[in-house]
Protein backbone atom coordinates (compact mmCIF):
# COMPACT_ATOMS: atom_id res chain seq x y z
CA UNK A 1 0.00 0.00 0.00
CA UNK A 2 1.58 3.53 -0.73
CA UNK A 3 3.02 5.34 2.09
CA UNK A 4 0.61 8.82 2.22
CA UNK A 5 -2.74 6.55 1.56
CA UNK A 6 -1.81 4.38 4.53
CA UNK A 7 -0.64 7.12 6.58
CA UNK A 8 -4.61 8.15 5.94
CA UNK A 9 -6.16 5.02 6.51
CA UNK A 10 -4.18 4.24 9.63
CA UNK A 11 -5.98 7.31 10.93
CA UNK A 12 -8.91 5.18 11.40
CA UNK A 13 -7.32 1.90 12.18
CA UNK A 14 -5.68 3.54 15.15
CA UNK A 15 -8.18 5.51 16.67
CA UNK A 16 -8.01 3.89 20.33
CA UNK A 17 -11.38 4.03 21.42
CA UNK A 18 -13.17 0.46 20.97
CA UNK A 19 -15.87 0.53 18.53
CA UNK A 20 -14.45 3.49 16.77
CA UNK A 21 -13.93 1.66 13.73
CA UNK A 22 -13.85 -2.27 12.00
CA UNK A 23 -11.34 -1.05 9.12
CA UNK A 24 -9.14 -3.90 8.72
CA UNK A 25 -5.78 -3.57 8.64
CA UNK A 26 -4.07 -3.13 5.69
CA UNK A 27 -0.76 -4.19 6.19
CA UNK A 28 0.49 -8.02 6.47
CA UNK A 29 -2.52 -10.96 7.17
CA UNK A 30 -2.03 -12.42 10.57
CA UNK A 31 -0.10 -15.60 10.35
CA UNK A 32 1.24 -17.53 8.02
CA UNK A 33 -0.10 -18.70 4.72
CA UNK A 34 0.11 -22.44 5.32
CA UNK A 35 0.85 -24.42 8.43
CA UNK A 36 4.94 -24.46 9.00
CA UNK A 37 6.55 -27.55 9.07
CA UNK A 38 10.02 -28.03 10.38
CA UNK A 39 12.58 -26.12 12.80
CA UNK A 40 11.38 -22.57 12.92
CA UNK A 41 13.64 -20.17 14.31
CA UNK A 42 12.62 -16.38 16.04
CA UNK A 43 14.31 -13.65 17.02
CA UNK A 44 13.21 -12.07 20.09
CA UNK A 45 14.02 -7.65 20.85
CA UNK A 46 12.95 -7.48 24.27
CA UNK A 47 14.08 -4.39 27.07
CA UNK A 48 12.83 -6.88 30.16
CA UNK A 49 15.66 -8.13 32.75
CA UNK A 50 15.72 -12.18 32.80
CA UNK A 51 13.72 -12.60 29.69
CA UNK A 52 16.29 -15.34 28.09
CA UNK A 53 15.72 -17.45 31.52
CA UNK A 54 11.70 -17.11 30.51
CA UNK A 55 12.70 -17.79 27.19
CA UNK A 56 14.35 -20.54 28.23
CA UNK A 57 11.19 -22.57 29.43
CA UNK A 58 10.03 -22.48 25.94
CA UNK A 59 12.68 -23.54 23.95
CA UNK A 60 12.87 -26.57 26.02
CA UNK A 61 9.36 -26.84 26.20
CA UNK A 62 6.55 -25.95 24.54
CA UNK A 63 8.79 -24.68 21.62
CA UNK A 64 10.42 -27.79 21.63
CA UNK A 65 7.78 -29.51 20.80
CA UNK A 66 6.25 -27.54 18.11
CA UNK A 67 9.92 -26.79 16.68
CA UNK A 68 9.97 -23.39 17.49
CA UNK A 69 13.19 -22.01 19.20
CA UNK A 70 13.46 -18.18 19.99
CA UNK A 71 16.26 -16.58 20.55
CA UNK A 72 16.44 -13.08 22.91
CA UNK A 73 18.40 -10.26 21.64
CA UNK A 74 18.65 -7.76 24.79
CA UNK A 75 17.62 -3.92 23.91
CA UNK A 76 17.21 -0.55 24.94
CA UNK A 77 13.77 0.56 26.12
CA UNK A 78 11.36 3.67 25.20
CA UNK A 79 12.01 6.03 22.09
CA UNK A 80 15.73 3.99 21.24
CA UNK A 81 13.71 0.44 20.49
CA UNK A 82 10.87 2.05 19.06
CA UNK A 83 13.48 3.77 16.52
CA UNK A 84 15.91 0.80 15.68
CA UNK A 85 12.59 -1.15 14.81
CA UNK A 86 11.21 1.27 12.32
CA UNK A 87 14.69 1.16 10.86
CA UNK A 88 15.30 -2.07 10.99
CA UNK A 89 11.88 -2.40 9.01
CA UNK A 90 13.10 -0.04 6.26
CA UNK A 91 15.69 -2.29 5.82
CA UNK A 92 13.09 -5.33 5.77
CA UNK A 93 15.38 -6.90 8.31
CA UNK A 94 13.25 -6.25 11.65
CA UNK A 95 13.21 -8.94 14.22
CA UNK A 96 10.44 -11.79 14.44
CA UNK A 97 9.29 -10.56 17.73
CA UNK A 98 9.40 -7.14 19.86
CA UNK A 99 8.32 -5.80 23.24
CA UNK A 100 6.61 -2.41 22.37
CA UNK A 101 5.10 -0.05 25.37
CA UNK A 102 1.31 0.18 24.57
CA UNK A 103 1.97 4.33 23.24
CA UNK A 104 4.21 3.13 20.99
CA UNK A 105 2.00 0.82 19.08
CA UNK A 106 -0.07 3.55 16.94
CA UNK A 107 3.89 4.65 15.94
CA UNK A 108 4.53 0.95 14.39
CA UNK A 109 1.29 0.54 12.87
CA UNK A 110 1.09 3.68 10.95
CA UNK A 111 4.71 2.40 9.85
CA UNK A 112 3.43 -0.50 8.52
CA UNK A 113 5.79 -2.63 10.85
CA UNK A 114 3.47 -4.83 13.13
CA UNK A 115 1.18 -7.98 11.43
CA UNK A 116 -2.14 -8.78 12.84
CA UNK A 117 -1.76 -11.57 14.60
CA UNK A 118 -5.77 -11.86 15.66
CA UNK A 119 -6.35 -14.83 13.73
CA UNK A 120 -3.52 -16.65 15.98
CA UNK A 121 -4.26 -14.51 19.37
CA UNK A 122 -7.83 -13.79 19.27
CA UNK A 123 -8.96 -16.40 21.95
CA UNK A 124 -6.77 -15.15 24.17
CA UNK A 125 -8.69 -11.55 24.73
CA UNK A 126 -10.38 -13.23 27.89
CA UNK A 127 -7.29 -13.01 29.96
CA UNK A 128 -6.86 -9.89 30.09
CA UNK A 129 -9.32 -6.74 31.31
CA UNK A 130 -11.43 -4.93 29.02
CA UNK A 131 -9.29 -1.60 28.58
CA UNK A 132 -5.82 -3.48 28.41
CA UNK A 133 -7.00 -5.77 25.51
CA UNK A 134 -8.47 -2.54 23.34
CA UNK A 135 -5.09 -0.85 23.65
CA UNK A 136 -3.51 -3.72 21.26
CA UNK A 137 -6.38 -3.74 18.97
CA UNK A 138 -6.25 0.34 18.19
CA UNK A 139 -10.28 -0.12 18.35
CA UNK A 140 -10.08 -2.41 14.83
CA UNK A 141 -10.94 -5.81 14.61
CA UNK A 142 -7.39 -6.24 14.55
CA UNK A 143 -4.64 -7.69 17.08
CA UNK A 144 -1.35 -5.85 16.83
CA UNK A 145 0.07 -7.20 19.87
CA UNK A 146 -0.55 -9.57 22.99
CA UNK A 147 -0.06 -7.40 26.62
CA UNK A 148 2.22 -8.22 28.40
CA UNK A 149 2.30 -5.85 31.75
CA UNK A 150 0.57 -3.03 33.23
CA UNK A 151 1.10 0.40 35.27
CA UNK A 152 -2.28 0.95 36.96
CA UNK A 153 -1.77 3.84 39.10
CA UNK A 154 -2.33 4.28 42.90
CA UNK A 155 -1.30 6.37 46.12
CA UNK A 156 1.27 5.34 48.60
CA UNK A 157 1.84 7.08 51.81
CA UNK A 158 3.47 6.95 54.56
CA UNK A 159 1.44 5.33 56.82
CA UNK A 160 3.27 6.21 59.90
CA UNK A 161 3.69 9.74 59.76
CA UNK A 162 0.62 10.17 58.18
CA UNK A 163 -0.70 8.79 61.82
CA UNK A 164 1.68 11.72 63.28
CA UNK A 165 0.32 14.48 61.83
CA UNK A 166 -2.89 13.41 61.95
CA UNK A 167 -4.05 13.21 58.42
CA UNK A 168 -6.54 11.35 56.83
CA UNK A 169 -5.76 9.06 53.44
CA UNK A 170 -7.64 11.41 50.34
CA UNK A 171 -10.25 9.62 48.23
CA UNK A 172 -10.77 12.17 46.26
CA UNK A 173 -8.65 15.07 44.76
CA UNK A 174 -10.20 17.77 46.00
CA UNK A 175 -9.05 15.70 50.00
CA UNK A 176 -5.86 15.58 48.52
CA UNK A 177 -5.32 19.20 48.04
CA UNK A 178 -6.47 19.98 51.69
CA UNK A 179 -4.32 17.39 52.97
CA UNK A 180 -1.56 19.00 50.88
CA UNK A 181 -2.16 22.66 52.61
CA UNK A 182 -2.67 20.76 56.25
CA UNK A 183 0.61 19.28 56.60
CA UNK A 184 2.25 22.53 55.20
CA UNK A 185 0.60 24.17 58.14
CA UNK A 186 1.47 21.38 60.53
CA UNK A 187 5.36 21.10 59.52
CA UNK A 188 5.95 23.63 57.04
CA UNK A 189 9.96 21.87 56.23
CA UNK A 190 7.65 18.79 54.89
CA UNK A 191 5.20 17.88 51.63
CA UNK A 192 2.71 15.87 50.55
CA UNK A 193 4.58 15.03 47.34
CA UNK A 194 5.83 16.60 44.24
CA UNK A 195 4.74 17.71 40.93
CA UNK A 196 7.45 16.19 38.41
CA UNK A 197 7.82 16.77 34.86
CA UNK A 198 10.79 14.24 33.91
CA UNK A 199 8.17 11.16 33.48
CA UNK A 200 5.18 11.86 31.26
CA UNK A 201 3.83 9.36 31.68
CA UNK A 202 3.05 10.09 35.54
CA UNK A 203 0.81 13.23 33.44
CA UNK A 204 -0.54 11.26 30.67
CA UNK A 205 -1.93 8.58 33.45
CA UNK A 206 -3.46 11.58 35.41
CA UNK A 207 -4.86 13.15 32.55
CA UNK A 208 -6.77 8.77 31.33
CA UNK A 209 -7.71 8.86 34.81
CA UNK A 210 -10.00 12.51 34.73
CA UNK A 211 -11.22 11.05 31.28
CA UNK A 212 -8.60 12.78 28.81
CA UNK A 213 -8.46 11.29 25.08
CA UNK A 214 -4.83 12.98 23.51
CA UNK A 215 -5.67 11.41 20.33
CA UNK A 216 -9.45 10.51 18.19
CA UNK A 217 -10.21 10.16 14.67
CA UNK A 218 -13.21 11.67 12.56
CA UNK A 219 -12.91 9.57 9.39
CA UNK A 220 -10.05 9.91 8.24
CA UNK A 221 -8.91 12.44 9.66
CA UNK A 222 -7.24 12.98 13.21
CA UNK A 223 -8.17 15.10 16.29
CA UNK A 224 -5.47 16.09 18.88
CA UNK A 225 -6.94 17.14 22.11
CA UNK A 226 -3.77 17.10 24.66
CA UNK A 227 -5.13 20.37 26.09
CA UNK A 228 -9.35 18.85 26.09
CA UNK A 229 -11.42 20.07 29.30
CA UNK A 230 -10.20 16.68 31.13
CA UNK A 231 -6.35 17.70 30.91
CA UNK A 232 -7.05 21.09 31.31
CA UNK A 233 -8.76 19.95 34.80
CA UNK A 234 -5.52 17.90 35.65
CA UNK A 235 -3.09 20.37 34.18
CA UNK A 236 -4.84 23.58 36.49
CA UNK A 237 -4.88 21.72 40.07
CA UNK A 238 -1.19 20.21 40.25
CA UNK A 239 -0.16 24.07 38.62
CA UNK A 240 -2.53 25.51 41.56
CA UNK A 241 -0.83 23.12 44.28
CA UNK A 242 2.68 24.09 42.78
CA UNK A 243 2.27 27.74 42.64
CA UNK A 244 0.71 28.36 46.32
CA UNK A 245 3.79 26.09 47.71
CA UNK A 246 1.47 23.21 48.60
CA UNK A 247 3.50 20.44 47.44
CA UNK A 248 6.88 20.71 45.82
CA UNK A 249 7.83 21.26 42.47
CA UNK A 250 11.19 19.20 42.29
CA UNK A 251 11.81 16.39 39.79
CA UNK A 252 11.51 12.59 40.22
CA UNK A 253 14.51 9.94 40.40
CA UNK A 254 17.51 12.42 41.78
CA UNK A 255 19.43 11.98 44.68
CA UNK A 256 17.46 15.05 46.43
CA UNK A 257 14.24 12.87 45.61
CA UNK A 258 15.24 10.11 46.86
CA UNK A 259 16.38 11.85 50.17
CA UNK A 260 13.10 13.35 50.69
CA UNK A 261 11.29 9.74 50.66
CA UNK A 262 13.91 8.18 52.78
CA UNK A 263 14.15 10.89 55.47
CA UNK A 264 9.89 11.31 55.13
CA UNK A 265 10.12 14.90 53.91
CA UNK A 266 8.08 13.75 50.94
CA UNK A 267 4.83 11.69 52.87
CA UNK A 268 3.38 10.59 49.84
CA UNK A 269 3.88 9.67 46.13
CA UNK A 270 0.93 9.06 43.35
CA UNK A 271 3.04 6.09 41.26
CA UNK A 272 2.05 2.75 40.03
CA UNK A 273 1.79 -0.83 40.88
CA UNK A 274 5.72 -1.08 40.43
CA UNK A 275 6.65 1.61 42.81
CA UNK A 276 7.61 -0.81 45.18
CA UNK A 277 10.78 -1.52 43.28
CA UNK A 278 11.39 2.08 42.80
CA UNK A 279 11.02 2.74 46.45
CA UNK A 280 13.30 -0.43 47.72
CA UNK A 281 16.35 1.67 46.04
CA UNK A 282 15.22 5.23 46.88
CA UNK A 283 13.80 5.26 50.41
CA UNK A 284 15.44 1.84 51.71
CA UNK A 285 15.23 3.04 55.61
CA UNK A 286 11.99 3.20 54.99
CA UNK A 287 10.59 -0.12 54.05
CA UNK A 288 7.64 -1.31 55.98
CA UNK A 289 6.32 2.20 56.86
CA UNK A 290 4.42 2.81 53.63
CA UNK A 291 1.23 2.28 52.65
CA UNK A 292 -0.85 1.79 49.10
CA UNK A 293 -4.58 2.52 48.73
CA UNK A 294 -6.80 4.05 45.63
CA UNK A 295 -5.59 6.60 43.18
CA UNK A 296 -7.76 10.26 44.60
CA UNK A 297 -10.95 10.34 42.57
CA UNK A 298 -12.45 13.53 40.85
CA UNK A 299 -15.88 12.53 42.48
CA UNK A 300 -16.84 10.36 45.24
CA UNK A 301 -18.84 8.86 43.14
CA UNK A 302 -15.75 7.46 40.85
CA UNK A 303 -13.98 4.74 40.60
CA UNK A 304 -11.22 4.70 37.91
CA UNK A 305 -7.45 4.84 37.61
CA UNK A 306 -5.12 5.63 34.78
CA UNK A 307 -2.10 3.90 33.59
CA UNK A 308 1.64 4.75 34.36
CA UNK A 309 3.71 2.50 31.90
CA UNK A 310 2.94 -1.69 30.58
CA UNK A 311 4.18 -3.21 27.21
CA UNK A 312 3.00 -5.96 24.85
CA UNK A 313 4.57 -8.42 22.76
CA UNK A 314 3.99 -7.86 19.20
CA UNK A 315 5.00 -9.51 15.22
CA UNK A 316 6.36 -7.53 12.62
CA UNK A 317 5.27 -7.64 9.43
CA UNK A 318 9.26 -8.51 8.64
CA UNK A 319 8.53 -11.87 10.51
CA UNK A 320 8.32 -14.66 7.84
CA UNK A 321 7.12 -17.00 10.69
CA UNK A 322 4.24 -15.09 12.32
CA UNK A 323 2.11 -17.44 13.00
CA UNK A 324 4.85 -19.23 14.88
CA UNK A 325 5.78 -15.89 16.89
CA UNK A 326 1.97 -15.12 17.58
CA UNK A 327 2.20 -18.84 19.21
CA UNK A 328 4.80 -17.74 21.34
CA UNK A 329 3.64 -14.06 22.24
CA UNK A 330 0.57 -16.21 23.18
CA UNK A 331 2.36 -18.28 25.73
CA UNK A 332 4.80 -15.80 27.21
CA UNK A 333 1.88 -13.60 28.55
CA UNK A 334 -1.12 -16.03 29.18
CA UNK A 335 0.77 -19.34 30.57
CA UNK A 336 1.08 -19.57 34.08
CA UNK A 337 4.51 -21.43 34.14
CA UNK A 338 5.55 -18.30 31.64
CA UNK A 339 4.45 -15.41 33.92
CA UNK A 340 5.22 -16.83 37.39
CA UNK A 341 9.01 -16.67 35.30
CA UNK A 342 8.41 -13.42 34.25
CA UNK A 343 7.61 -12.05 38.00
CA UNK A 344 10.37 -14.37 39.61
CA UNK A 345 13.01 -13.30 36.75
CA UNK A 346 11.75 -9.90 35.51
CA UNK A 347 9.59 -8.47 38.40
CA UNK A 348 6.84 -7.82 36.01
CA UNK A 349 3.44 -6.37 36.99
CA UNK A 350 1.27 -8.78 34.29
CA UNK A 351 -1.59 -8.04 32.40
CA UNK A 352 -3.55 -11.48 32.31
CA UNK A 353 -5.96 -11.00 35.30
CA UNK A 354 -6.00 -14.57 36.80
CA UNK A 355 -1.66 -14.34 37.35
CA UNK A 356 -2.30 -11.44 39.56
CA UNK A 357 -3.56 -12.76 42.72
CA UNK A 358 -1.53 -16.31 41.90
CA UNK A 359 2.08 -17.65 41.96
CA UNK A 360 4.69 -14.45 42.75
CA UNK A 361 1.84 -12.29 43.86
CA UNK A 362 0.18 -14.43 47.11
CA UNK A 363 2.73 -12.76 49.14
CA UNK A 364 3.15 -8.72 49.27
CA UNK A 365 6.47 -7.43 47.85
CA UNK A 366 8.71 -7.83 50.57
CA UNK A 367 9.13 -3.52 50.98
CA UNK A 368 5.39 -3.85 51.62
CA UNK A 369 5.26 -6.71 53.94
CA UNK A 370 3.45 -4.90 56.33
CA UNK A 371 0.34 -4.86 53.95
CA UNK A 372 -0.78 -8.39 53.63
CA UNK A 373 -3.62 -7.64 51.05
CA UNK A 374 -1.23 -5.23 48.27
CA UNK A 375 -1.65 -7.59 45.64
CA UNK A 376 -5.19 -8.12 46.36
CA UNK A 377 -6.26 -4.18 46.49
CA UNK A 378 -4.19 -3.86 43.42
CA UNK A 379 -5.95 -6.35 41.15
CA UNK A 380 -9.35 -4.64 42.16
CA UNK A 381 -7.63 -1.15 41.15
CA UNK A 382 -6.17 -2.72 37.71
CA UNK A 383 -9.97 -3.73 36.57
CA UNK A 384 -10.84 0.00 36.95
CA UNK A 385 -8.30 1.62 34.48
CA UNK A 386 -9.26 4.07 32.08
CA UNK A 387 -9.47 3.40 28.38
CA UNK A 388 -6.47 4.99 26.74
CA UNK A 389 -5.94 7.09 23.13
CA UNK A 390 -2.55 6.78 21.89
CA UNK A 391 -1.21 8.52 18.55
CA UNK A 392 1.19 7.98 16.44
CA UNK A 393 3.60 10.67 17.24
CA UNK A 394 3.10 9.71 21.47
CA UNK A 395 7.45 10.92 21.86
CA UNK A 396 6.45 14.17 20.53
CA UNK A 397 3.95 15.38 23.23
CA UNK A 398 6.20 13.73 26.09
CA UNK A 399 9.04 15.41 25.04
CA UNK A 400 6.73 18.27 24.42
CA UNK A 401 5.54 18.49 27.97
CA UNK A 402 9.20 17.48 29.74
CA UNK A 403 10.33 21.25 28.00
CA UNK A 404 7.35 22.90 28.69
CA UNK A 405 5.96 21.19 32.27
CA UNK A 406 9.50 20.98 33.54
CA UNK A 407 9.73 25.33 32.83
CA UNK A 408 6.52 25.43 34.40
CA UNK A 409 7.09 23.78 37.38
CA UNK A 410 10.58 25.20 37.85
CA UNK A 411 8.80 28.74 37.37
CA UNK A 412 5.72 28.05 39.22
CA UNK A 413 3.99 29.31 36.22
CA UNK A 414 0.92 28.85 34.34
CA UNK A 415 0.71 25.14 33.25
CA UNK A 416 -2.34 25.21 31.18
CA UNK A 417 -0.02 27.73 28.65
CA UNK A 418 2.73 24.72 28.71
CA UNK A 419 -0.17 21.85 27.94
CA UNK A 420 -0.92 24.57 25.12
CA UNK A 421 2.40 24.45 23.65
CA UNK A 422 1.96 20.75 24.18
CA UNK A 423 -0.84 20.26 21.68
CA UNK A 424 0.87 22.73 19.26
CA UNK A 425 3.61 21.02 18.73
CA UNK A 426 2.02 17.72 18.65
CA UNK A 427 -0.57 18.57 16.05
CA UNK A 428 2.50 20.46 14.03
CA UNK A 429 4.40 17.39 13.83
CA UNK A 430 1.31 15.10 13.18
CA UNK A 431 0.95 17.70 9.81
CA UNK A 432 4.76 17.12 9.23
CA UNK A 433 4.51 13.90 8.61
CA UNK A 434 1.17 14.20 6.75
CA UNK A 435 -1.54 13.36 9.20
CA UNK A 436 -4.64 14.91 8.41
CA UNK A 437 -5.03 16.75 10.97
CA UNK A 438 -8.79 18.35 12.07
CA UNK A 439 -8.21 22.47 13.44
Amino acid sequence: MPYTKRRRLVASAVAVTLGTTALAACGSESGDSETESGPVSLTYWTWTPGMDKVVDLWNKGPGKKEQITVTVKKQASGDTLVTKILTAHKAKKAPDLVQAEYQALPTLVSNDALADISDTVGDTKSSFAEGVWQQTTLGTDAVYAVPQDIGPMMFYYREDLFKQYGLNVPTTWDEFAETARELKKKAPDKDLTTFSANDSGLFAGLAQQAGAKWWTTQGETWKVGINDAATKKVAEFWGGLVKEGAIDNQPMYTPAWNKALNTGKQLAWVSAVWAPGTLTTAAPDTQGKWAMAPLPQWSESENVTGSWGGSSTAVTTDSEHQEAAAKFAAWLNTDGNALNALAKESGIYPAATNAQTSGAFLKPPAYFSNQTDFYTKAAEIAETTAPSAWGPNVNVAYTSFKDAFGAAAKNKSDFVAALDKMQDDTVADMKKQGFEVAR
